[in-house]
């Protein structure tokens, strides 16, 4: 579906449930992003500082213009407590015409 403006999909782990509240709710009234759903507990594994780990955390998948990714990711560095938080965006997503036109207008100030 053609857009004039694209949207697009960032997903980012939290350490709990408090700290996606604190960064959706920002992200949101910010106009940073139409929605953020908070997908619930998951477990992460990975290396960090040469060790394995694993770690319950909350995961976000934030709905957002693609023109206000690089606004919503300097918020949500400035509030989110890992050195390096997980930001991994999928550009120009596919979807319905009326859902997509509801989240462009959702960032518009």
């Amino acid at each position: 579906m053609e857009h004039e403006m694209s949207v697009s999909m960032v997903f980012c782990t939290v350490p709990d449930t408090q700290t996606a509240q604190k960064i959706a709710t920002a992200l949101v009234e910010q106009r940073l992003a139409a929605c953020v759903k908070q997908l619930g507990t998951v477990t992460s594994t990975y290396r960090w500082q040469g060790k394995v780990e694993q770690d319950n955390e909350c995961q976000l998948l934030i709905k957002t213009a693609t023109d206000k990714v690089s606004q919503a990711y300097a918020l949500v560095v400035s509030m989110h407590p890992y050195d390096e938080p997980e930001w991994v965006e999928v550009p120009q997503v596919n979807g319905s015409s009326s859902y997509l036109s509801w989240v462009l207008e959702q960032t518009r100030t």
